[in-house]
């Protein structure tokens, strides 16, 4: 009876979750599709984070586990560091095949996987993990191009960014339980064969997207870190409106603080628990405060209404660095938790609000490579947290003290950019729609 009861609540629960993908048009667009491939990507990269963990982290000795992690950054982060202004440019001239480079983006890292399995004892591990990083990096950016050719008339590029998160960390959360429930009881190659068939099924839906996918529709090549145009082997980037600039600057000392709470805050564990036991159930509140405050950010910023995105993401940046002074003067554990909420809620926040204002001050024919060269700027901004935590000193007071700092000034600079040089419609390409910043 129970086990009947659990297939109806099951199915019932499939029914539902399939219906909200397809809602407002999106399985007419391809919408659905899309939302589909980024939550097995996400559920992928999840599963490739559970078996690192396991392989780089946890199975090594205490003072081994920061070499391990520390060689993990330098090997993977500092050439993807290298390549990912590359990326950008590169992703400008794909106009066409985007859903094939999405496809092989996938299907790499399914047959990095297996070499992973193979090599997950040995330094062969290291040159795995940077192509899965670079592909899975190359993802995002392509994700964010091919969005607004998928984007139903229904919804709003900021609403579909936003389901598509929402989908993506709750597969995400699915599958890294159910990763690391593989790995214990049958070991870490078993589960990244399970993690390689993750990507495959992503590879072959993503060649299944929609053929309009890959028609560029007169798209050219955008700046989103000056108010400068600049040329690009004979191209030339057009500028976008100052508000843009300012808001990704923002959003980006969000998502370094991300990063560097990603790696300080595991390593924090390990220093103040010895206890294997309480180690892992404070591993999992921190992990839990950030999955929660991920999900919460980015619902909420899906609802922002009429809300202006300007405010928000400011709003956002001064919260978290707010929160993060406080960490460091009253350091405990719990605070420490606290940040890693606040700063998922926020991150989600300002990514959500940097969405909307591109949507809103950039021109069809640049949002695309918009979306593409953001996307590609904030992953630059983790890699630059998680290396500020592999530098420091594992003492909490010490590692808050540095990274509230350093957000402060960040903020502070928005501020000053933003009252020194206070943006007009003049300095846009086009005249913009909608709140200013005020």
């Amino acid at each position: 009876m129970a086990i009947s009861r659990s297939r109806e609540l099951s199915r019932a629960a499939a029914r539902r979750v399939q219906a909200a993908s397809r809602a407002d048009g999106a399985e007419a667009s391809g919408l659905s599709r899309l939302l589909w491939v980024n939550a097995l990507h996400m559920a992928g990269d999840a599963m490739v984070a559970v078996s690192l963990a396991g392989t780089l982290f946890f199975a090594a000795t205490t003072d081994a586990q920061r070499g391990n992690v520390a060689l993990y950054l330098l090997v993977t982060m500092a050439p993807f560091a290298v390549l990912a202004p590359v990326i950008g440019p590169l992703l400008d001239r794909l106009q066409r095949g985007r859903r094939w480079a999405m496809a092989a983006s996938s299907l790499g890292r399914a047959a990095l996987a297996l070499f992973m399995a193979a090599h997950y004892d040995d330094l062969l591990l290291y040159p795995a993990a940077l192509g899965i990083l670079v592909l899975s990096k190359a993802h995002n950016v392509l994700r964010a191009a091919v969005v607004p050719r998928v984007l139903p008339p229904a919804l709003s590029l900021t609403s579909a960014n936003a389901r598509l998160s929402v989908f993506g960390l709750a597969t995400s959360g699915v599958a890294g339980a159910f990763g690391a429930g593989v790995a214990w009881a049958f070991g870490f190659p078993p589960e990244l064969w399970v993690t390689a068939a993750v990507f495959a099924v992503a590879g072959a839906l993503a060649a299944r997207l929609p053929r309009h996918v890959d028609v560029p529709a007169g798209e050219l090549p955008a700046d989103v870190l000056s108010t400068a145009e600049l040329p690009v082997t004979g191209r030339r980037r057009r500028r976008v409106s100052p508000h843009v600039v300012l808001a990704l600057r923002a959003t980006a000392a969000l998502r370094g603080l991300t990063g560097f709470l990603t790696i300080f805050l595991a390593f924090l564990v390990q220093a103040e628990f010895a206890d294997g036991w309480t180690a892992t159930l404070a591993l999992g509140g921190v992990a839990l405060a950030a999955g929660a405050g991920s999900f919460l950010g980015t619902a909420a910023g899906s609802r922002l209404g009429a809300t202006a995105p300007d405010r928000v993401v400011l709003v956002a940046a001064g919260t978290a660095a707010a929160v993060t002074v406080l960490a460091a003067i009253f350091y405990g554990f719990g605070m420490a938790v606290l940040v890693a909420g606040v700063a998922a809620v926020t991150n989600a926040l300002g990514k959500v609000s940097l969405d909307a204002i591109i949507q809103r001050e950039v021109p069809e024919n640049l949002r695309a490579s918009a979306f593409a060269r953001s996307e590609t700027f904030l992953q630059l901004a983790w890699v630059a947290g998680g290396a500020l935590a592999i530098a420091l000193p594992t003492t909490g007071w010490i590692g808050f003290t540095v990274a509230a700092s350093l957000l402060v000034l960040a903020v502070g600079l928005v501020l000053w950019s933003l009252v020194a040089g206070r943006p007009s419609p003049a300095d846009a390409p086009t005249t913009p729609v909608g709140p200013q910043w005020t």
